[in-house]
């Protein structure tokens, strides 16, 4: 990393309480030449907060890519810099990944300074399921789309963590419900740090219902963690076929087929179809 070059700091802000920021952060900001915010109005309302006058440059999707390269020009020319997001982590389900990626390839050193991020607030606050994790972040919009995408979830054992915007949670559950199953536990965390903050536990389809009933205000951000899937022992197709081998010449193609996937823990309706073909082979 060049000496005469700035520091790109990328600082996590409050995502609710702004008591929550912390004195490092405070301090980075105050001694910053400059600080990109997605939304500046949102921002200085913080930067108020912590009693900060700082010049406030817009950087959010619409203006990353000219953005960006201007904001490098002057970590180049020896400025400090800070990128935030409206709350949380920058560059988780936020822009930064275009002027991070720059800044390293410029030999620009970026400092990330940790804070409050809405995944690990509702992991931590839900206790749905915390080791191992994945992060999926905002679903496509669009109905086919984010159907296809959580059927590509469904075996996924890891607990799985989505943001949801108010206008789309209901269709959201309606299809986590569909891919996942009823009762696929899972937890919804609302309005987190602030004021109203409240979490919900439940299976899908009981949070599906409590939902409609109007008792989770659609208001607000939200954070669902759903439980992964069963882990399973995957058996490898050659001992699964000489199992039902051995079954199905003693026993009906139900029973061998039950026995099977419990010893197995392999999905049954695959069991199902390779003892069909099984059978026919052994007949014929």
């Amino acid at each position: 990393m060049h000496e005469k070059y700035g520091i790109l700091y990328i600082v996590a802000t409050p995502i609710g309480n702004l008591d929550d920021f912390s004195k490092r952060g405070h301090k980075i900001l105050s001694e910053a030449t400059w600080v990109a915010a997605e939304d500046t109005r949102h921002s200085r309302i913080l930067l108020e907060h912590l009693g900060i006058k700082k010049s406030l440059l817009a950087y959010h999707a619409h203006n990353e890519q000219a953005q960006a390269a201007q904001l490098i020009q002057r970590l180049l020319k020896g400025e400090s810099g800070c990128l935030i997001s409206d709350a949380g982590t920058p560059l988780i389900s936020d822009p930064g990944h275009v002027l991070v990626n720059q800044a390293y390839a410029k030999g620009i050193k970026v400092v990330p300074i940790p804070g409050p991020c809405a995944a690990m607030t509702a992991l931590s606050g839900l206790g749905v399921g915390a080791a191992p994790f994945y992060f999926e972040g905002f679903l496509p919009a669009k109905a086919t789309l984010r159907a296809k995408r959580l059927a590509q979830l469904t075996d996924n054992v890891a607990t799985l963590i989505f943001y949801e915007a108010p206008h789309r949670i209901g269709a959201t559950l309606d299809a986590m419900k569909e891919a996942f199953g009823d009762h696929r536990f899972a937890g919804i965390g609302r309005e987190m740090t602030k004021k109203f903050e409240s979490f919900y536990r439940g299976n899908l389809s009981q949070l599906t219902e409590i939902l409609k009933s109007g008792e989770i205000p659609i208001k607000g951000e939200f954070v669902i963690v759903v439980q992964g899937a069963p882990a399973t022992t995957a058996c490898p197709p050659t001992e699964l076929e000489h199992l039902l081998t051995i079954l199905l010449t003693e026993l009906p193609l139900k029973q061998a087929v039950t026995l099977t996937t419990q010893w197995s823990g392999s999905n049954k309706n695959e069991v199902y179809d390779m003892a069909l073909a099984l059978k026919a082979k052994l007949k014929a």
